[in-house]
């Protein structure tokens, strides 16, 4: 089967997934049903193989495993795919974030700005209607009050004025769309500054940044402190169930255990990306109101009662008010949005929490204390590994290695030799004890009797991993093992908002030569570009033809013209040395006798070669 044939069946199959959940009242995204689509083909249970081409049986085989999963009530895997899904739909970067604040910005303001610039004035009245549509643009462009509050409007029309009076509005219509545009930007930016300047005996922080700043963060330290406190109980539950000196618990309650806490672990992990992002924003915050702060002092100092200041000065002082005015905007839109984000994850919670309630936790945890992730490393801190003993794998330390806390981890950080050990069992790894560098990936581990199991045969264990990850789908984005399984991802084709669940990426080298002249028979060697050569040249033909005698050199002519040169012969010439001396050696004479004679006679070598002495 062709690749693009093979592409086209996987997308039918998602198609009609998608479909057949609508049908049944479930909604699935297209990224959902591929991402299920991957995870039922990967599970070993399922029989699926990945190299051989799908029958009717196997592609209806596959349709109905994957409506049964997605179809799933009260499921803990589940939801933690469908966390992951919207996670990586719904997060980006903090660059693009702003990027996405100001589009929006731009998307609403749109349609004022159109009428700002392209209004054709009829009547007088019209330049009072225009006047007021740029003071309602302002307002909106520096979220510095509502066009509503008449206060506010008379506020930034008399500080309008000051710079720009509605006289001016005649040379304003006559530039053209795009100049209009840069003005009334600069406007903008000049009236915000100097609102701002009047209000300086005020805090100055943005309306929603009040509101978000003191809330975001700390709820996302509280959300996190909940989820931790869930994943070290089942933990711990697991750890009593799976104990070897006891009879372990039923397969399907160890199971359904180990989607909860996988469940746990990765909203732990998102809010821990959200908590980072939220504290930038904050330390941003905290930046910006220091630098709005020396702006309005370098203000008041420029900008005196008793004299008057240039506005070549004073300008670009109220223009950088605004750019930082905006700036904090920005963190107060970003922090709203992860705020969301937070709010929006707690839904793919529902089923553990269904299925283990606090009290039956307790009930499960009576004699059993509960240890913390701090506990555990703290625990096995002091057990540093040797590296004198392991001179053949690299091992680094706290001690040694630079940005040692911000180390790229395999797994999360998590324990790869107790994830295999105690069946999918997901403990923490400590990074004090030494993080291993096996085929340029750092590995940490939870004790050091871990690391040293490991480091016996760290390929089988890396093999395992995978293994246990096919069984639970929701390991793939935990573990962070998607370049491990890209090779059978079914969505690579799929986009969402320019964004892919996975795209395996196939890289090679190849390289390529392009000829200097690939068509040589289109190239005129005689060619000249330059008319006083062309002039040049007519010329000289010109005057050949008027002499007597000329002569041309032709192909046959070529390399036989007539040459002379001068030599000179060798001298005699002689030295005379104190003796003459020379040396010889004897000729080598060595003959062989009964080369042809009897098979059982024996060869007679003699040696004829005279002495050197002699």
């Amino acid at each position: 089967m062709s690749r693009i044939h093979a592409e086209s069946v996987i997308k039918n199959i998602i198609r009609e997934i998608v479909q057949a959940c609508a049908e049944k009242g479930h909604a699935a995204s297209d990224t959902l049903a591929a991402f299920m689509v991957k995870a039922v083909v990967l599970d070993p249970r399922n029989g699926f193989n990945v190299d051989r081409t799908l029958t009717k049986q196997d592609v209806h085989k596959l349709e109905e495993l994957c409506l049964s999963k997605l179809m799933e009530k009260s499921s803990p895997s589940l939801d933690t795919i469908k966390m992951q899904e919207y996670f990586e739909m719904n997060y980006t970067s903090r660059r693009e974030y702003v990027e996405e604040i100001h589009r929006m910005l731009e998307a609403k303001l749109s349609p004022l700005s159109r009428e700002i610039t392209d209004n054709r004035l009829k009547i007088r009245s019209d330049l009072d209607v225009l006047y007021h549509k740029i003071v309602t643009y302002i307002l909106l462009r520096s979220s510095m009050g509502s066009p509503s509050d008449v206060n506010t409007v008379q506020e930034a029309t008399a500080a309008l004025q000051s710079i720009f009076p509605q006289t001016e509005l005649g040379a304003f219509m006559v530039l053209v769309k795009k100049d209009k545009e840069l003005q009334l930007s600069e406007l903008t930016m000049i009236v915000t500054g100097i609102r701002l300047f009047n209000k300086a005996k005020k805090e100055l922080m943005p309306s929603l940044l009040t509101e978000v700043l003191p809330v975001t963060s700390k709820s996302i330290k509280n959300e996190m402190s909940v989820t931790q406190s869930l994943a070290w109980k089942y933990t711990a539950v697991l750890e009593n169930l799976m104990d070897s000196d006891n009879q372990p618990g039923p397969y399907e309650c160890i199971t359904l255990f180990k989607e909860a806490l996988y469940n746990v672990r990765q909203h732990e992990v998102f809010l821990k990306i959200l908590l980072t992002d939220a504290c930038l924003c904050v330390k941003h915050v905290e930046i910006l109101q220091t630098e709005l702060s020396s702006q309005l002092k370098m203000l008041k100092e420029t900008i005196k009662p008793q004299t008057a200041a240039p506005t070549t000065t004073v300008y670009p002082l109220f223009k950088v008010l605004s750019k930082l005015w905006s700036g904090l905007q920005d963190e107060a839109e970003l922090l709203n949005i992860l705020g969301n984000v937070k709010l929006n994850l707690q839904p793919f919670l529902a089923s553990q929490e269904k299925f283990f309630s606090e009290a039956y936790l307790h009930s499960l945890l009576e004699t059993t204390k509960v240890k913390t992730d701090e506990q555990r490393m703290s625990e096995s801190s002091d057990e540093q590994i040797d590296q004198t003993l392991w001179n053949t794998q690299e091992w680094l330390m706290p001690e040694t290695a630079a940005s040692f806390n911000e180390l790229p981890l395999q797994y999360n950080g998590f324990c790869s030799y107790m994830l295999v050990k105690r069946d999918g069992l997901l403990l923490p790894g400590n990074p004090d004890i030494g993080v291993l560098k096996h085929k340029d990936k750092l590995y940490a581990f939870s004790s050091k009797e871990a690391a040293l199991k490991f480091l016996s045969c760290p390929d089988y264990f890396v093999a395992e991993v995978e293994e246990k990850t096919k069984y639970f789908p929701e390991l793939i984005q935990l573990l962070q093992q998607n370049q491990q399984f890209s090779c059978v991802s079914p969505s690579s084709e799929i986009n969402q908002k320019g964004k892919t669940w996975e795209e395996p990426v196939t890289k090679c080298d190849n390289g390529t030569q392009t000829v200097t002249h690939p068509m040589e028979t289109n190239i005129n060697k005689t060619y000249e570009w330059n008319e006083w050569e062309l002039r040049r040249k007519a010329l000289k033909q010109a005057d050949l033809q008027t002499k007597v005698t000329h002569s041309v050199q032709t192909d046959l002519s070529q390399m036989r013209r007539q040459n002379s040169t001068q030599t000179f012969f060798s001298k005699n010439a002689a030295c005379q040395v104190k003796r003459d001396c020379g040396s010889n050696v004897p000729r080598p004479q060595i003959y062989l006798a009964c080369l042809r004679g009897q098979k059982k006679e024996q060869m007679v070598k003699t040696n004829l070669t005279r002495s050197i002495n002699e």
